[in-house]
């Protein structure tokens, strides 16, 4: 079985993201030389030479299939960053691309050899992306039980870390702006995050569902779900709430500041994805943060496993995310 990055990076004891720097010389790196020799006594310790990666040493085609729309996508950085990773990995390890937007199968090349598919699927799209090739990577959709590999975020952990840190900061009333997800051909996605979200508040004996408003994801709608629920709780509005993105995010606390509301002392807020908008915003937000680049090079290495395996088992990758403390956390 030929050696991918994930292989060298696991057996050095670093990450993806670093193992492709040092392979590639980016001289931008800032790594000591002792890792930097551990990597390369691995590479080579492995046999691994890039030309190695395509089959018959020629170049693959992996078809990059962006659920959004180029306007949608400049609108939620998060996909743009992961769509953006996968070319740059996929170019590193001498595959070509093909981006293709919202879902439109009928732009996808018929002599690809492989699809990485971004964002959410119907059935019937998961259908058509299989009439093209079953060499499927999705990222940030589970789809093992239909029969193709996929990477996620942990969304259990990171949710309990939501609730563990506002629980620490003495905040036990606790709410969300969840999201409405639909595929392109409208059929609605669950949102994991709400899923743990409301089973861990039971779980504490916590929950309570009228503390719990929906948005769209973008964030006119995290403004109105923020707006709506303020008018309706009124004095009750919860001391802690987590939003299910950042875009959401941004717009919640446009309606927070606008209602002179004090951000964190009288409401504290915690965002998931963690992309650079919550940084330069103020007061600047706390977030869950979901590595969108080790994202990126862990799709391309399943792709190109799948590519020169395609009889192997499905498998599905969870990608670990951290808490990031800021300015709208106590």
């Amino acid at each position: 079985m030929a050696v991918t990055l994930h292989d060298i990076a696991d057996k050095a004891g670093v990450s993806i993201a670093t193992v492709s720097r040092i392979l590639n010389n980016d001289v931008t790196l800032s790594v000591n030389e002792k890792t930097r020799q551990r990597v390369l006594a691995t590479a080579e310790e492995f046999n691994y030479t890039k030309h190695k990666r395509a089959r018959n040493n020629q170049v693959q085609r992996v078809a990059v299939v962006q659920w959004y729309s180029l306007t949608q996508e400049l609108d939620d950085l998060y996909y743009m960053a992961i769509r953006m990773g996968i070319e740059r990995a996929a170019q590193q390890q001498g595959l070509q691309t093909v981006p293709v937007y919202q879902n439109n199968m009928e732009e996808i090349p018929r002599d690809v050899t492989g699809i990485i598919a971004i964002g959410k699927f119907s059935d019937s799209q998961v259908q058509a992306l299989r009439l093209v090739t079953s060499n499927i990577v999705f990222v940030d959709y589970d789809s093992l039980a239909a029969g193709y590999d996929c990477l996620v975020p942990d969304f259990e952990n990171a949710v309990r870390s939501v609730i563990t840190e506002f629980v620490n900061e003495g905040i036990d009333d606790i709410g969300m702006l969840a999201g409405t997800e639909r595929t392109t051909d409208q059929q609605i996605v669950p949102d994991l995050r709400r899923f743990y979200f409301e089973s861990t508040l039971r779980q504490q004996n916590l929950y309570h569902p009228e503390f719990i408003f929906a948005g769209n994801y973008t964030s006119m709608s995290g403004y109105n779900a923020m707006k709506k629920a303020i008018a309706t709780l009124g004095d009750r509005m919860p001391h802690g709430i987590f939003i299910a993105n950042d875009p959401m995010a941004v717009g919640a606390l446009k309606a927070i500041q606008e209602a002179k509301i004090n951000v964190p002392n009288r409401i504290a807020l915690i965002s998931f994805n963690d992309t650079a908008i919550v940084k330069y915003v103020y007061p600047s937000m706390s977030a869950v943060h979901v590595a969108t680049d080790e994202m990126a090079h862990t799709a391309v290495d399943m792709m190109i496993k799948r590519l020169q395996n395609p009889s192997n088992d499905p498998c599905k990758t969870v990608v670990g995310t951290h808490l990031i403390l800021r300015q709208t956390t106590r």
